[in-house]
């Protein structure tokens, strides 16, 4: 049908007749002739067409579908388009054929202001723009280079069950009710874990698959319910191996994407990375790292402060410099960072001002001459700048304050933009301890740092360490994993520190378990998003950018209408019965 691709009509076939395909991107009345730009996947191209000769062009309409034919000239002196591929040439018709033709579009397809469920309920034309062709054009290349990478370090892709068994794994599971088995449920997995674990006992060796995973959890930006991660596990291995193969896939894919990224990416620990910027995913595109003050504010003459101080186990009191902030933000927007931690469960938020003749500020009076000057050179002011406090117990204070970094910097407009700063977080806790619960940190399949600890004899469940490790780029966990538990005995002990019993243990993992009995070996592995990968190399701040049929952030689908209810037939096969509950 088509000869050429839009862009593909060049000044080498001046002279040639050709035949282009696509769908009108304008379409301009020119007394008596007509210009088409017609766009197809590379681009555009002008066609010209006589209403004398091609009547059917006077109903040409933009988004119509064309196939035209004709006679490739250059373009008349002064009438280049130098923004166009094909701005030197145009194609004069004598052959259009009006393959289908199309309604008026709800939006303008190039318009980033349109609301965006006007877009999700038209994802099919938003994915015809340049921008969406571009991001998947990017996404395609970028998941070709994942398996040829991955190909050429030995690994085997191989897929494991959608339909499988509920198991926690720190969120909620997607349900499938069997008809064959009435009143149970297949669920759809979070996760490969335990295959790409068996595939290990298996003798495998090295595995990757670029799997499909299924979260039912609150949605956000970089969130959806279904989602794509890059799965890989061997065996055989440390901690290094891991990140050695990791690090190759990243760099690989990110200069296969026209991204320049170093080889190895520093590391920090959970430990510091907590202390000094408030998260586990810490943002490295700028500075400003929080400092430890609690001795200092120990000496204070507040008695809130005082009390702080004394439990320095379980509390934090940290300090947060604004570079040159004291000429940059008013006492009411300083007011207004207060308003703005209290979300997070800040008391309050305390401030000094760096000003000549020294330290300024309603908690100055609390403090010596001796202290003021501490802080000055613990927290390294210069004239101009802000320092903030937080204080209260660490996880409160971590988060608040981890919070405020990121929100200053971007008051303060300091994040560079195309700048790639990757970091591995290592030395995770295993567990952690909410409401008295014992949670692992990862999972409860994560090898513990049995070089640092004694299962047999823990004091705080809490400063147990873990073989785990996240890749985080520009303070977007990319990716994660650990070395796994490969012998019954150490799984069973991991088990019964978080109170899980052994008849619970058989009923949620027995098969894992089982398979544990039989020459496991010893293995680890990681998981990236590949969603979420995408959305940092195309630049785009929401991973529903690169999905082609995302949900909005209450699950649903608005192109399809799903979720959606069924027939009571549909029901009935099931043994399924929808009870409405009381308001």
């Amino acid at each position: 049908m088509r000869t050429h691709y839009c862009t593909e009509v060049t000044e080498k076939n001046i002279g040639e007749k050709v035949t282009v395909a696509g769908w009108v991107n304008s379409r301009r009345d020119h007394g008596g002739i007509i210009f088409i730009d017609l766009r197809d996947k590379g681009g555009i191209v002008q066609l010209v067409a006589d209403p004398k000769v091609l009547p059917e062009s006077e109903s040409v309409r933009d988004e119509f579908v064309l196939i035209a034919t004709g006679e490739v000239r250059e373009r008349g002196e002064g009438l280049e388009n130098p923004n166009l591929i094909t701005g030197k040439i145009e194609i004069v018709l004598d052959e259009l054929v009006i393959e289908n033709r199309s309604k008026p579009m709800p939006f303008d397809l190039n318009d980033e202001k349109v609301n965006d469920e006007i877009k999700l309920r038209n994802r099919f034309l938003e994915l015809r723009s340049d921008k969406m062709y571009d991001i998947f054009k990017l996404r395609s290349k970028a998941t070709i280079q994942v398996r040829n990478t991955l190909d050429e370090l030995g690994f085997l892709d191989v897929e494991t069950p959608i339909l499988t068994k509920s198991t926690p794994e720190g969120a909620r599971d997607y349900l499938v009710p069997s008809r064959v088995h009435p009143g149970e449920f297949y669920a759809l997995p979070q996760s490969p874990q335990l295959f790409k674990q068996l595939l290990m006992v298996s003798g495998f060796d090295k595995y990757f698959q670029i799997a499909k995973c299924f979260r039912d959890e609150d949605l956000r930006a970089d969130r959806q319910p279904e989602f794509t991660q890059i799965d890989v596990e061997m065996s055989f291995c440390n901690q290094e191996d891991v990140i050695k193969v990791a690090e190759k896939l990243i760099y690989d894919t990110f200069t296969a994407c026209g991204k320049e990224v170093p080889t190895t990416f520093p590391r920090i620990t959970y430990a510091d990375a907590m202390e000094k910027y408030g998260s586990d995913k810490p943002d490295l595109r700028f500075d400003m790292a929080m400092v430890d003050v609690i001795d200092i504010f120990a000496n204070s003459t507040n008695e809130i402060f005082a009390n702080i101080a004394k439990d320095t186990k379980n509390n934090r009191i940290k300090a947060l410099r604004c570079p040159n902030g004291d000429n940059i933000f008013s006492k009411r927007q300083m007011k207004g960072f207060e308003d703005y931690v209290r979300k997070f469960g800040a008391k309050g938020l305390g401030y000094f001002q760096m000003k000549e003749d020294g330290l300024k500020g309603p908690l100055t009076k609390f403090f010596s001459e001796e202290d003021l000057e501490a802080i000055v050179k613990t927290t390294e002011l210069e004239v101009g700048d802000v320092v903030f406090f937080g204080a209260g117990d660490k996880k409160t204070v971590w988060d608040y304050m981890g919070r405020f970094r990121l929100y200053l910097a971007e008051q303060m407009e300091i994040i560079p933009a195309d700048v790639y700063e990757f970091v591995w977080v290592v030395d995770f806790p295993m567990f952690e301890v909410e409401d008295g619960r014992t949670k692992a940190l990862h999972h409860p399949f994560t090898m513990p740092n049995l070089e640092k600890c004694d299962l047999d004899n823990i004091e705080d469940i809490e400063e147990i360490e873990s073989i785990a490790y996240d890749i985080v780029l520009n303070g977007t966990e990319l990716g994660g994993g650990s070395i796994r538990i490969h012998k019954e005995e150490i799984q069973a002990k991991v088990f019964k520190l978080m109170g899980i019993s052994d008849e619970e243990a058989k009923e949620k993992f027995g098969f894992l378990l089982d398979a544990l009995q039989y020459g496991a070996p010893s293995h680890g592995g990681f998981a990236m998003g590949l969603d979420r990968m995408i959305m940092l190399l195309a630049g785009t701040d929401s991973i529903r950018d690169v999905i082609a049929f995302p949900k909005t952030q209450k699950a649903q689908c608005l192109l399809t209408q799903a979720p959606s209810e069924v027939d009571a037939e549909q029901l009935k096969e099931l043994s399924l019965r929808i009870r409405k509950l009381e308001q």
